[in-house]
């Protein structure tokens, strides 16, 4: 008796275990939230960052993800434009997809030249960064952001 109670109680206990270890219901790139640029990092040819730019008198950029739409804004004292765009996002093997539908002036005179913005994405629960990537591999730039609480 005392066998077969061990031998399910270590049934149990495998089967726990498995299932806990197994579970891949969980999106590795949750962008789901609210998110603050932090700064941003230049790249020079060999990939390798050249320079940070940090956010300054005022600068602040703003993007919200939400079951699969995106929307963001940009607010510069120095900038008289305002700056906001909505649409959708996938993120495919690591890369984030954002479709602008709707922006401001100043972003739709973009949008009319470029439809889909594509990144790389690299994150962790409570940061991630998108980084732009030209036509032949070599990054660009990358924004940092932070996740808002």
């Amino acid at each position: 008796m005392k066998n077969i109670v061990f031998i399910l109680l270590a049934i149990c206990s495998i089967l726990a275990f498995t299932e806990k270890n197994n579970d891949t219901s969980i999106e590795p790139y949750n962008l789901e939230g609210v998110w603050e640029l932090k700064h941003q990092f230049l790249y020079d040819e060999n990939n390798h960052i050249s320079d940070t730019v940090f956010n300054q008198n005022g600068y602040r950029q703003v993007k919200v993800y939400s079951k699969g739409k995106v929307m963001w804004t940009r607010f510069d004292p120095k900038d008289s434009n305002e700056w906001f765009g909505y649409g959708s996002y996938v993120i495919k093997d690591g890369m984030l997809e954002e479709r602008l539908e709707y922006a401001s002036g100043p972003m739709m005179k973009i949008v009319d030249t470029m439809k889909v913005f594509k990144f790389e994405l690299v994150m962790t629960k409570k940061m991630y960064q998108q980084i732009s990537v030209d036509e032949n591999g070599h990054y660009t730039l990358a924004e940092n952001y932070d996740r808002v609480e």
